[in-house]
């Protein structure tokens, strides 16, 4: 009898874990993190396109940052500024939700990502 339950609980913990790990699958692929060129700025829309092509909108709790890691205003943030952000794309086509976002000074190749500590 107690093996009948012992085995109904590993299948049990198995289904669990394999679901969570599913979970936390979804969830890596819908990270994007990129670095571009702001083209336009709403801000009583909270959106912005970069890349002329990409549409991001951010919240009350998206982070603004500049290269150094202070603490900006969104109205740094204007066309031809380069930018790193990382957000969320929770729709297949929709906008994507700035996590945080930070201003840089230019694109930041590989071999120069060890100096800007926000960029993985």
């Amino acid at each position: 009898m107690n093996r009948k339950w012992f085995d109904k609980g590993i299948v049990a913990g198995i289904l669990f874990i394999l679901l969570f790990c599913g979970v936390a699958f979804a969830q890596e692929k819908s990270v994007i993190k990129i670095q571009g060129i702001v083209d336009k700025v709403y801000v009583a829309k909270k959106m912005m396109r970069v890349n002329e092509e990409l549409t991001f909108v951010w919240d009350d709790k998206t982070i603004f940052r500049n290269e150094k890691g202070s603490p900006i205003t969104i109205d740094r943030f204007k066309r031809d500024v380069w930018v790193y952000i990382e957000g969320v794309q929770a729709q297949k086509n929709g906008p994507i939700l700035i996590k945080k976002i930070y201003t840089i000074p230019k694109l930041i190749r590989e071999k120069e990502k060890h100096l800007y500590p926000f960029i993985e």
